[in-house]
């Protein structure tokens, strides 16, 4: 039985939306993590462990990132975190179904994106308005430098990496926060 990252009839809730211009390239690779053989990888990324991972999560569940980069004031001291990415992806028996930004969310109760900050209080609310979609399987609130590294790491010869313990890495070292009702149970197992 061949497996797909992506289900055959993908929804994408709100690509028009702002948050969505840095979803769309992840799209795209993931387009071609799907379309390729296994021997294909991008950035340490590959078809196998993504559907590895996708195949272990509950039938129906969500998948939730949110990323702030730190964004100096014109020319002033002054700086602030601005979400640059949120997104909630369902996923129906291990296959991505929908895709939909944190801004489609305010039906729920989610207030604004600009005035969401990286704070558990946020954290939570967000989980609370995704589980309107699905249960959160995980959600992954991380700074962009941290984010970009974990994207982008690669192992030799640009060959796939073990995605899940450089994000276990970065959240030793407090870069970021991984939420969710899979967490525990992941935890429990190592």
């Amino acid at each position: 039985m061949e497996f797909h990252v992506l289900a055959e009839e993908l929804l994408v809730v709100d690509g028009d939306a702002p948050l969505f211009r840095p979803v769309r390239p992840l799209l795209d690779v993931a387009l071609r993590l799907d379309q390729n053989d296994d021997a294909y990888s991008w950035h340490g990324w590959n078809k196998q462990q993504i559907e590895s991972f996708l195949g272990s999560l509950p039938s129906l569940c969500s998948l939730v990132v949110g990323v702030w980069e730190t964004i100096s004031e014109d020319g002033e001291t002054a700086e602030h975190e601005k979400l640059v990415l949120g997104c909630v992806c369902e996923v129906r028996d291990g296959e991505v179904a929908t895709i939909r930004t944190f801004e489609s969310l305010a039906g729920a109760g989610l207030k604004a994106i600009d005035q969401l900050e990286p704070g558990v209080e946020d954290a939570l609310e967000i989980m609370r308005a995704a589980r309107t979609v699905a249960p959160v399987a995980y959600a992954l609130f991380i700074e962009k430098t941290a984010w970009d590294e974990w994207l982008f790491a690669c192992g030799d010869d640009d060959g796939a990496v073990d995605k899940g313990e450089a994000l276990a890495s970065i959240a030793r070292q407090g870069r970021c926060v991984l939420m969710g009702s899979q967490v525990a149970a992941h935890q429990h197992e190592h």
